[in-house]
């Protein structure tokens, strides 16, 4: 029992360590601390709880701290953060991942009518699915559109939107960054949008799949430049959480993490199946510039879907 016990301590000390060392941020490394790093809400919460469960004093000990040291770093998730003051226009935007199109159309165009969304951020969309929204009545709701359908359906995406948009390559972004498009306010003010997927960096032992992960988050471009510029909304699949070196490396760009300002970023987006399946991950992200408000966020089923589709709604900047 008592080497149990130490087994179990050790091996949430050592998820611990890993993470407070960002052991992914090394290139040796990353294949397998990137997926194991994904779960470190959950080795908090295992830390916490073995701490009161081990009997033996040495493991509970080494438990708690831990789950204190883990605590320290997934909490501020949780807690929302102050806001800017802004008299722009409300954008509301909902980003969802299709499952390579099998997501249901009537429910992503039902859920934008209820939310009275925007903008939809689409990825894995197929032919087949573009066909199946029309027909569910999206391009009603949302008659701009821009996507990309080239490659394997797992990498298309899509952007729908309420206003004019135009495709926006000119913008200085790297060819490895994802579909970007220039939304057209009423007003005269603009916003950049880029809707991301990230490759997943699986199956665990292979660096080439976790490096080109790598590489895309590191191509994402940072917030507006001035005052001037268009603020820029980032939202998708990123298959990255706060615990990954690389999106916090997107972050420090100064992004913000529109649900962790509303103190929801632990809210998880992704389960192991479309069945019904508790959702274990928080991947989905909606990234907004600094100067941009945040007035609500939710996570939403998606029959169909693996993931549930992110909505969130946002004040922009007063234009200048």
């Amino acid at each position: 029992m008592k080497r149990i016990s130490w087994l179990a301590a050790g091996g949430l000390a050592s998820c611990g360590a890993t993470r407070l060392a960002a052991a992914d941020r090394s290139r040796r490394l990353e294949a397998v601390t990137v997926p194991l790093l994904a779960f470190t809400p959950h080795t908090a919460a295992a830390a916490l709880l073995g701490s009161l469960l081990l009997r033996r004093r040495g493991p509970a000990a080494t438990a708690a701290l831990t789950g204190v040291a883990l605590a320290a770093v997934v909490l501020p998730r949780a807690t929302g953060r102050p806001q800017p003051r802004t008299g722009g226009p409300v954008l509301r935007v909902i980003t969802a991942n299709t499952l390579n199109g099998r997501a249901s159309a009537e429910a992503v165009t039902g859920l934008v009518r209820r939310q009275g969304a925007d903008v939809l951020f689409l990825q894995e969309l197929t032919e087949p699915a573009v066909s199946r929204l029309k027909q569910a009545g999206l391009t009603d709701l949302l008659p701009h559109e821009l996507t990309d359908l080239a490659g394997p359906s797992a990498r298309g995406r899509g952007i729908y939107a309420r206003f004019p948009l135009t495709e926006s390559p000119g913008l200085g972004w790297p060819e490895v960054a994802q579909l970007t498009a220039r939304l057209e306010l009423p007003g005269g003010q603009r916003a950049d949008l880029v809707c991301v997927h990230a490759p997943p960096p699986r199956p665990p032992w292979s660096p080439a799949n976790t490096a080109r992960w790598r590489s895309e988050l590191a191509a994402l471009p940072a917030p507006a430049g001035s005052a001037a510029d268009p603020p820029r909304v980032l939202a998708g699949d990123f298959n990255a959480s706060v615990d990954h070196a690389c999106f916090r490396r997107v972050l420090r760009l100064g992004h913000v993490d529109a649900a962790a300002r509303l103190g929801r970023g632990l809210v998880p987006t992704w389960g192991p199946g479309p069945w019904g399946r508790p959702a274990l991950l928080t991947i989905d992200h909606v990234l907004v510039d600094p100067g941009c408000a945040v007035r609500a966020v939710s996570v939403y089923p998606l029959p169909g879907s693996d993931h549930r589709a992110v909505y969130a709604e946002l004040r922009l900047p007063s234009a200048r």
